[in-house]
């Protein structure tokens, strides 16, 4: 059982890094898009803040899956020069920490999130979009990434 658990939550982490690329599309759609409006010289309200926040959609969609593909900056300079013991218990704390700040993170993006939803805040740019709509995108994203790094951890303590 925790074997097709272990399966379904990388399936996220993978759809996660889908989710990434099809933002990072986005991106390249509205700059594209901005750049020929002012050549054919036309003007579309937003696609600045709009790619802004596919870009940020797609760096929070991609920490999950960069993680668990092990293209993180790591600390593996500093853990090889522990071995045996004392190196499992170094990357149990490090998970642990990682585990502490990822969570923290995906706690207030959320808690942010839900305070915009609240208040109905809008943005400050020239299309004035309600913006719990993209913050949701980022909380998701940092929730799955803090899955992510508690996984490993816990897959960390299990393996001996």
């Amino acid at each position: 059982m925790l074997e097709l658990f272990d399966q379904n939550l990388n399936k996220l982490y993978k759809f996660s890094g889908y989710i990434a690329a099809f933002f990072l599309i986005l991106v390249a759609v509205f700059i594209l898009i901005g750049v020929s409006s002012r050549i054919f010289g036309f003007y579309i309200r937003g696609l600045a803040e709009y790619s802004g926040y596919c870009m940020a959609s797609a760096s929070f969609f991609a920490l999950a899956y960069t993680f668990v593909e092990g293209g993180h900056i790591r600390i593996t300079l500093f853990l090889e020069k522990f071995s045996g013991h004392k190196k499992r218990l170094l990357e149990i704390w490090c998970f642990g920490v990682a585990s502490f700040f990822s969570g923290y993170l995906a706690f207030y993006f959320v808690k942010m999130l839900i305070i915009s939803y609240k208040f109905q805040e809008r943005s400050e740019g020239a299309d004035e979009i309600l913006i719990w709509i993209p913050q949701t995108s980022v909380a998701i994203g940092s929730a799955i990434f803090f899955i992510s790094v508690f996984h490993k951890f816990i897959l960390k303590i299990k393996n001996n």
